[in-house]
């Protein structure tokens, strides 16, 4: 099995998405529907795993991405 996306909750997407740009990472897709949902995706320099963060993505609270490897 691979892992091909993963959701990353965040409280600032601004913030976040400044953060993975000058980590090198491309930014695949930034888009807005309406005032409450935005969703950003990026993947890193030579990876087949993209993140995904944004407004209204998920339901999990900032920071709870614990452990992940």
């Amino acid at each position: 099995m691979k892992l091909e996306l993963f959701i990353l909750p965040v409280s600032d997407v601004d913030r976040a998405k400044s953060f993975y740009e000058a980590a090198g990472f491309r930014m695949d897709i930034d888009a807005t529907i309406g005032e409450n949902y935005r969703v950003v995706q990026f993947t890193p320099p030579r990876s087949e795993c993209s993140i995904i963060f944004g407004k209204g993505v998920t339901s999990a609270a900032p920071g709870s991405a614990q452990a992940c490897t």
